[in-house]
């Protein structure tokens, strides 16, 4: 079909017709000529690359002229109505666009060449954990249509989900739908780079002495070890807590490590701490 045609198929189809229909090769024949005129016109429009994303999408017919809503076969009072209707004698560019590519345009009652129907397209929003496990869910479309969209595990933000023949209607069939996904922002889980990071709070005595805390995960609360002496910054590693790949292969979850103290002032620690600054006092690194 010409819808799916390359630029060399394209320009392969041309020169085999245009040496087929030439005048010279066919001195005197009419019909040759004005097929010859024909094919050079189709060529015209299908060698174009911006005519012939609007050729793919429905929105011209095979004569060039734009199509009107509900009528894929572009004029809907018939053939001739156009100036380009009337340039050929008893030729149709739908015929010539069927020849160049072995029939596979499907002529429409009205003439002309008839085409896929157009994309469609939509955005998708969805939790973090949805696209880390995968999900189904449903979208519905401004028309009352409504699409069940399977989202893969490890789907990825910006990525596109292709829907086969889920799109609007048309002569040669429907066009696709085009989902792309935006995963929400996250209260507690962000992404750096490849990895997902968040953030773990732990009290003075903790960071001093190491100890066990609680920490989400997109699976449920794990514990963590904290080792001796942590500060804020430091960083532990959760292998395959993270986010998944398009093969479902999960990465890690970092847990950054931030010292919190009391919300409350709390004298026993404030005594510590000035007994600390005036008997062993330090400067912290990169002051």
């Amino acid at each position: 079909m010409a819808r799916g045609a390359t630029a060399d198929d394209i320009r392969k189809a041309f020169r085999k017709l245009a040496k087929k229909h030439h005048p010279d090769v066919n001195p005197g024949d009419k019909a040759s000529e004005e097929k010859f005129k024909a094919v050079s016109s189709a060529f015209d429009l299908l060698g174009d690359p911006d005519k012939k994303r609007k050729f793919d999408a429905g929105e011209i017919d095979a004569d060039g002229r734009e199509t009107m809503r509900g009528y894929a076969g572009g004029n809907p009072f018939g053939q001739g109505g156009g100036p380009r209707g009337a340039e050929f004698e008893n030729v149709d560019l739908g015929d010539i666009l069927g020849e160049m590519f072995g029939g596979g345009g499907r002529r429409g009652g009205g003439g002309g060449f008839a085409s896929r129907g157009a994309d469609v397209r939509a955005q998708l929003d969805i939790d973090l954990e949805e696209a880390i496990k995968g999900a189904r869910r449903r979208l519905a479309f401004t028309d009352g249509r409504t699409l069940d969209v399977t989202i893969p595990a490890g789907a990825a933000d910006g990525q596109v989900l292709r829907l086969k023949g889920q799109g609007s209607p048309g002569r040669a069939g429907p066009g696709d739908a085009l989902i792309e996904i935006v995963i929400r922002p996250h209260p507690r889980f962000r992404r750096e780079g490849d990895a997902l990071v968040m953030e773990v709070p732990i009290s003075v005595p903790d960071a001093v002495l190491g100890g066990k805390v609680q920490a989400p995960t997109p699976d449920g609360p794990v514990t963590l070890n904290v080792p001796k002496g942590s500060n804020s910054g430091s960083v532990l590693r959760l292998r395959k807590r993270g986010l998944a790949d398009g093969q479902g292969r999960r990465g890690d979850l970092l847990a950054k490590l931030v010292v919190t103290l009391p919300e409350a002032p709390d004298p026993a620690l404030e005594e510590i701490a000035e007994a600390w600054r005036r008997d062993r006092p330090y400067s912290p690194k990169g002051r």
